[in-house]
């Protein structure tokens, strides 16, 4: 596997929204002059990262510095993960439509420009509900291994009413808070959360202990099973058929075609019917995060898209 550089593993600036902190990182924030217009500045191109489900800015560690050296590069903590504020679900929902809101409110406050969206799991859906929420600010959007939401409840009109039934009685069950904090107890461990990475990696060599320490760190906070129950009870909110459908931007994805929890299969065959969809491209032998997987893959492909 080809080196590449590493990055910051938790956020080291803070935004208040809502008046909650915000965590988030910055490269490449240096304005070059043009060669061919000494007076005039290199514009360049801005872009946000969007982690997935239980990750955080740490997750593009791998991809920032190399993004940096053409753009101007952040990566944002959603509101309930990394450094960012975990607050209570009767304070503030857990949902795509918060943190699309808080994803466009950052490109407009803190990016200050037009910028390339790119998310990986869950990320990519809020990258597209922040595109349709702030279509002037979204050039476009890159979604990786983007979430199928395959228990959304229109999606579990499809399953057979013993599987939903099942599903409703686990997602009842973990709404009570003593029993969540029993199962989130037994997950919020190295030894746990390497077994979970194992199931999304292909290469096991990329389950470092400075993976398994940005994922662990932010669980131990006094509120993330409270995020952890929210999230896992969420069925409501849109899909990303629904938001494809109306997305006022182009969006390129990449898939880790031996990804075992997005089946490949499954995002092709949805999101290439869909007009807005640019490019689909296959990330062969890598699983649910190429990015941090294959980022000798993957950083090319962004690269080629800033450009």
């Amino acid at each position: 596997m080809v080196a590449t550089p590493k990055y910051r593993k938790f956020a080291d600036r803070f935004w208040t929204w809502r008046g909650y902190q915000i965590g988030y990182c910055a490269d490449g924030l240096d304005i070059a002059l043009d060669a061919n217009s000494p007076n005039q500045p290199n514009h360049k191109p801005a872009v946000l990262l969007i982690h997935g489900f239980g990750a955080s800015v740490g997750h593009w560690r791998k991809n920032m510095p190399v993004l940096a050296e053409g753009a101007r590069v952040y990566a944002i903590d959603l509101i309930g993960f990394g450094s960012s504020d975990q607050p209570k679900p009767s304070e503030l929902p857990y949902t795509f439509e918060t943190w699309g809101q808080q994803v466009a409110d950052f490109v407009r406050e803190v990016i200050g420009d037009r910028a390339i969206l790119v998310g990986n799991s869950i990320g990519a859906v809020v990258a597209m509900q922040a595109a349709i929420y702030a279509p002037e600010l979204v050039t476009k959007t890159v979604l990786i291994n983007c979430s199928l939401r395959l228990l959304q409840e229109q999606n579990q009109l499809q399953l057979p009413w013993y599987r939903r039934a099942g599903v409703r009685s686990v997602q009842n069950l973990l709404g009570v808070r003593s029993i969540a904090k029993i199962f989130f107890n037994q997950v919020k461990n190295a030894r746990a959360v390497r077994q979970i990475l194992s199931q999304a990696y292909i290469d096991k060599s990329a389950i470092t202990d400075e993976l398994v320490e940005i994922l662990l760190r932010p669980a131990q906070n006094a509120n993330a099973v409270d995020v952890f129950m929210a999230f896992v009870r969420y069925s409501q909110g849109p899909r990303p058929e629904d938001l494809l459908a109306i997305l006022p931007c182009e969006a390129i994805v990449l898939w880790g075609d031996r990804d075992p929890w997005e089946p490949i299969a499954l995002g092709k065959a949805s999101f290439t019917t869909f007009s807005c969809v640019k490019q689909f491209v296959a990330i062969p032998n890598v699983g649910h995060c190429p990015q941090d997987e294959a980022p000798e893959v993957v950083n090319p492909i962004l690269i080629s898209i800033l450009t």
